[in-house]
């Protein structure tokens, strides 16, 4: 599959950290930051954010709808 626009992974988890979707101290999954999606435009500014949690069923789906409206010529 190819996309027209960049993926961001975060391995070192440097980007939770500035985005502060960290887990609060004593969660269980504390070291394992929220799974947070974001729609970013060429101008840097956030879009849309998608909370994922534990509701994947249809994420995939919502986001690429978003884009797809985001993107539409006016």
């Amino acid at each position: 599959m190819s996309f027209r626009f960049p993926l961001l992974s975060d391995p070192d988890r440097s980007i939770a950290r500035l985005l502060d979707v960290r887990r609060p101290i004593g969660h269980p999954l504390a070291s394992v930051p929220r799974r947070v999606t974001y729609l970013i435009d060429p101008a840097g500014l956030v879009r849309r954010a998608y909370d994922v949690g534990r509701h994947i069923e249809g994420h995939a789906e919502e986001v690429l709808a978003d884009l797809e409206e985001l993107t539409a010529a006016p």
